[in-house]
């Protein structure tokens, strides 16, 4: 860890003096991307965070959201969702499964921060290549990190995504959203809150795993990161988190917590210092007090460590006692390690002074990076020639758009007893009865679209992910991002991070979904080059209740598309595709529907009416993808693509967002709902013979769903 030189001048001229080793080392982590976010707080402001369901906004630990009360008697007033993503890229490459697991364990803490309770996870993976057999290990690694650790704490992981892609080869995406549950009574921030009142570390011990994590993740991974940094990596305990969460709560129901932090970047020094900067406060801390676990650790040691499984609490004098109480009877360890005060962030190591700074000028003084930028260029239109039959096999066995059923059968999804929809299906459902809502969750986003075209790529992305929501019946509340990106200082790249910010920005301001927190990822580059820009989205609804319509057909039912812009005008742009990435070639990406937020909330509205049987999104694969993942052994359908002006292979997989496929009984009632805002196709209905007819043109496809079931077992048939 070395500090800039031109951060050096500065932090120089601020304290009229050298910094000492620990006061470099402090500024050096809490100054890098990974923390200041230098690169893209600029660009950040384009995001609306806003609206009267907003409780808390960007800037702390989570965001917290205010539910709808959909109870009888009123009680779910003031009923409280935390939302949280964080990033956990570099570690994961370096050690996958440690990496993915604290990842996790880190966006749980986040939640806990807020004084709520981890009711559900998300994760959104991106990897190299499938028949890569480094991927591969990854790939097996991550999983096994996210399913350790969740089911080890018993939070579901109910929702997320799954993406290969050839340019993830040397720096893999690791992206976990958590939600949390609380109420106004139980909010706690991250802001200090009166001189004088202590400051209490409760959890594991200190060690010197992690060490200068936060500044790992600011720079890009070398062709020895896997061994030369291997120390920067934490080790989690999921049993301790477990006795965290529980400790938590309970210090959270008796009030003895005045604010909190959790000790994640930069560690203990990044924690406590934050927690009093908001406050406009400071503090004075005594490093060894701090309980550890390894002898002859140093003042920076301690500082900067990033071991797991540590939060830090701001607690009143009278209520210290009780704490430590709480947090002996959950095994916890627990130390009083300084006090709050209106000073500076200072802190000793056995009798000498080894920090003294201003609080706020080590979070907020880092000098924001004006970056030059290139916009990528538009593709020209150079489309294959490929058998239909061939391009269907392919793209509906395609790594990408086959069943993850493989990822999340690993995971507790039913933990809780809350989830009424699960993984598999385009959005999952979460029983929160204390408000007697339904809360959606979506994640993901889509490598292809915002490789192909940044902007038009991340607007896609939030549209599908509403669109998910809204096939369950729900309306979009609000969400957080997650925004990944290679080196910044490369303008090619800066200029795709800028596009996917502001794709992402507009597309969520369309929708009214204030994007209330996030977390930036920046320098993903490595010897294999810079991953494609991407920006991960997780996106919550409601609706009253916790009943939604299956994706799967039923025997009968009229089969209608609704939102296929490209059909009605006889354009099929295949950018982005997975048909495209498969055979090659090039294409624009797809226009997106004039309406977006008319049209995500009349599908909800389609969704929940009774003579509705099923609703599935089309996205990733286009149509052909969506149609066979809605057959089953004893449901079939009988489909033709009506148009004859349209390119079958474009017909069948051009993956303009906004659209979805809904059965129902009732095709004028669509009709109506959708009227001036999409066109409604009829394409067919259900059958009882488990069979899937596609007609398109003067082609057709046939497979039954064994054959189905088969093509989409592709993780299954290379991992197991």
């Amino acid at each position: 860890m070395s500090l800039a030189d031109s951060d050096r001048e500065l932090v120089v001229s601020e304290l009229g003096r050298e910094p000492t080793p620990a006061e470099a080392a402090l500024f050096e982590n809490l100054w890098s991307e990974h923390c200041a976010y230098r690169s893209s707080r600029p660009l950040l402001s384009a995001f609306e965070s806003e609206g009267e369901q907003v409780v808390v906004g960007p800037g702390d630990d989570a965001a917290v959201v205010a539910l709808p009360d959909n109870t009888d008697d009123g009680e779910g007033e003031n009923t409280y969702i935390t939302m949280g993503i964080e990033s956990h890229n570099h570690p994961s490459y370096v050690d996958p499964f440690d990496g993915a697991a604290t990842g996790v364990g880190g966006i749980v803490r986040d939640t806990l921060s807020m004084g709520a309770y981890p009711i559900a996870l998300a994760d959104s993976l991106y990897f190299g290549e499938f028949d890569r057999e480094h991927s591969k290990y990854l790939f097996e690694g991550v999983v096994e990190g996210i399913s350790h650790y969740g089911n080890c704490i018993g939070v579901p992981t109910v929702a997320g995504s799954v993406d290969f892609h050839p340019d993830y080869e040397g720096n893999p995406l690791v992206n976990v959203a958590c939600v949390g549950l609380t109420n106004e009574k139980r909010l706690v921030t991250a802001e200090a809150q009166q001189p004088g009142n202590k400051l209490v570390l409760v959890g594991n011990a200190t060690g010197r795993d992690g060490l200068g994590g936060a500044s790992f993740a600011s720079e890009d991974l070398a062709e020895d990161a896997e061994t030369e940094d291997r120390p920067a990596v934490q080790v989690g305990d999921p049993y301790a988190e477990k006795l965290l969460i529980e400790a938590n709560e309970q210090l959270v129901d008796e009030g003895l917590i005045e604010s909190a932090r959790d000790l994640g970047a930069a560690g203990l020094g990044g924690a406590s210092s934050e927690l009093v900067a908001k406050g406009g406060l400071g503090a004075e801390i005594e490093l060894e007090r701090v309980h550890q676990r390894e002898p002859n650790m140093s003042a920076l040691e301690i500082l900067l460590a990033e071991s797991q499984e540590r939060m830090c609490y701001e607690v009143a004098p009278e209520n210290v006692d009780r704490v430590r109480e709480v947090a002996e009877r959950f095994d916890l360890g627990c130390s009083v390690i300084g006090e709050v005060t209106d000073g500076n962030y200072a802190a000793t190591f056995e009798g000498e002074r080894v920090v003294d700074v201003d609080a706020e000028f080590l979070g907020d003084g880092a000098p924001m990076n004006d970056l030059p930028s290139t916009e990528p260029d538009q593709p020209e239109t150079e489309l294959p020639a490929v058998d239909l039959e061939t391009a269907f096999d392919a793209v509906v066995s395609s790594p990408n758009t086959a069943s993850k059923q493989w990822v999340y059968r690993q995971y507790d999804h039913e933990v809780g007893v809350r989830t009424s929809v699960g993984p598999g299906d385009d959005a999952a459902l979460i029983a929160i009865r204390e408000a007697g809502t339904g809360l959606a969750l979506s994640s993901g986003a889509a490598p292809n679209w915002t490789a192909a075209a940044p902007y038009e790529g991340a607007r896609a992305v939030a549209l599908e992910n509403a669109t998910n929501i809204a096939a369950k019946g729900a309306t979009p509340l609000a969400a957080v991002d997650c925004l990944n990106g290679g080196n910044p200082e490369k303008p090619a790249v800066y200029g795709g991070f800028e596009g996917i910010v502001d794709g992402l920005a507009e597309m969520c301001d369309r929708l009214s979904t204030p994007v209330v927190g996030g977390n930036v990822s920046l320098y993903n580059d490595s010897v294999a080059g810079p991953i494609p820009p991407t920006p991960t989205i997780a996106m919550v609804g409601t609706k009253a209740g916790y009943d939604a319509p299956p994706l799967s057909v039923a025997p009968d039912g009229t089969v209608l598309l609704v939102g296929d812009v490209g059909l009605e005008s006889g354009e099929c742009r295949l950018g982005g595709s997975e048909y495209l990435a498969r055979f090659g070639g090039s294409d624009r990406f797809p226009a997106l529907p004039p309406e977006p937020s008319a049209f995500v909330e009349a599908l909800a509205g389609v969704a929940d009416d009774d003579t509705t049987r099923a609703v599935h999104d089309v996205s990733h694969g286009g149509l052909a993808v969506a149609l066979a993942e809605m057959v089953t052994e004893t449901a079939g359908l009988e489909v033709s693509i009506p148009s004859a002006d349209v390119d079958p292979a474009g017909a069948l997989f051009h993956e303009q967002p906004g659209r979805a496929l809904v059965q129902t009984t009732s095709p004028e009632r669509v009709r109506e709902a959708f009227d001036g805002l999409a066109p409604v196709v009829e394409l067919g209905s259900g059958t009882p013979d488990g069979t899937l007819t596609i007609a398109v043109g003067d082609r057709t496809i046939e497979v039954d769903a064994s054959g189905i079931r088969d093509r989409r077992a592709t993780l299954e048939r290379e991992l197991e």
